[in-house]
Order: structure tokens, then C-alpha cells, then sequence
């Protein structure tokens, strides 16, 4: 492998801000959770990038591109804000710690999920 894939490293970006929000939003909460918050994350990334391609494929949606496409570069700008998004959203139980998370971890594994399904399509298509 000569080079990297761009949508790969915002896949794994992405990824690696959701461990923050998870770990963020564990400690900060209303309680302590970290078990619950990571199999929440990681369930919904999972289903998503699962359940996702079934609900288009029965709505007769055509399927999407990968996120970021060589061809135009103004892609990548905009793909890159999902990770900026997420990391946003790490910080939120930080600056107001004792509530429940639950639903920023859900939008967040959502916004994985994305970026994950868009990593699959470049390396399925070769």
C-alpha cells in the first residue's frame, strides 16, 4: 500500500473521537457507566453501518458515494468536519458534567457509523 486512504483515516478518526465521547461522557455523567455508554457506542455504530444499506435498498434510494472521492477535493473539507463534530461533543459533558449522556453517545455512534459505512464502500470496491 503506497499511499493512505482518506476515507479509512476518517474512519478511524471518527472512531477514536466516539472512545472520547464514551470516556468523557463516563466520567462526567450523572454516574459512573462506562459499560453501559460503550456497548450503547458500539452497538450503534454496528447497526448502523448493518441496518443502513437494508432501509436504502427498500426505500429504492441509489447508493451513495464513499465520503471523500479523489476527484473532488472539496470532499475531504467536508468530510472532515464529522470528526471535528464529535470531538465538539466530547467536550460537552466536560463543561457541564452530572447529566446523562445517552443521546450524545447515540448521535455520535450515528456520525461513526457514517464515516465507517464510507470506509467499507472504498474497500469493497477495491
Amino acid at each position: 500500500m503506497n499511499r493512505l486512504e482518506p476515507n479509512l483515516l476518517l474512519a478511524l478518526s471518527t472512531s477514536l473521537a466516539l472512545v472520547l465521547v464514551v470516556v468523557t461522557a463516563s466520567f462526567y455523567g450523572a454516574e459512573p457507566q462506562l459499560l453501559r455508554n460503550g456497548f450503547l457506542a458500539v452497538a450503534c455504530a454496528a447497526g448502523f453501518v448493518w441496518l443502513n444499506p437494508m432501509l436504502q435498498r427498500r426505500m429504492n434510494q441509489a447508493p451513495r458515494p464513499p465520503m471523500i472521492d479523489r476527484s473532488s477535493p472539496g470532499t475531504a473539507v467536508w468530510a472532515g468536519l464529522f470528526p471535528l463534530f464529535v470531538i465538539f461533543a466530547a467536550a460537552v459533558p466536560v463543561f457541564w458534567p452530572g447529566h446523562d449522556y445517552g443521546l450524545l453517545i447515540i448521535i455520535a455512534a450515528v456520525w461513526t457509523g457514517v464515516t465507517i459505512e464510507s470506509a467499507l464502500k472504498v474497500v469493497r470496491r477495491g
